[in-house]
């Protein structure tokens, strides 16, 4: 593999590593609990 070749794979890792992070970040800033929905089609209630 030339040097290229593992520059683009190490910066695939970075990338996959950093979107990873993100995911799980957001997932633990949801809220836990009730989540209560009003609007035009009704309304919809999902546990967390």
């Amino acid at each position: 593999m030339n040097r290229n070749g593992l520059y683009a794979v190490i910066g695939a890792l970075i990338v996959a590593v950093i979107a990873l992070g993100i995911y799980v970040y957001r997932e633990e800033q949801k809220p836990e609990g009730v989540e209560l929905k009003i609007d035009d089609s009704g309304i919809s209630i999902q546990k967390n």
